[in-house]
């Protein structure tokens, strides 16, 4: 669904996807930015409108075999952001 952007940076959100999403005028959403260069929008909830660093990122950074490598306070800090 290609949508364009006008000069203001603003793009219309195409009616499927809306009504699927539950959004209407004055919604506020939360756009991620993946390393590899994909873009995720999603309707803001709670906590994940004000999040600096997307949820899913931290967990990725953390996925893998235990190694030891890190400390539980290292874990910890990773998980709530504060890296």
């Amino acid at each position: 669904m290609p949508t364009t952007v006008t000069s203001k940076g603003q793009v219309t959100v195409p009616k499927a996807v809306r009504e699927a999403l539950g959004i209407s005028a004055g919604t506020k959403l939360v756009w991620e930015m993946a390393e590899d260069g994909r873009v995720w929008v999603a309707k803001a909830s709670g906590r994940a409108a004000g999040r600096s660093v997307p949820l899913r990122d931290r967990f990725a950074r953390a996925r893998g075999t235990a190694t030891g490598g890190m400390t539980t306070e290292e874990i910890m800090a990773l998980m709530r952001g504060e890296d």
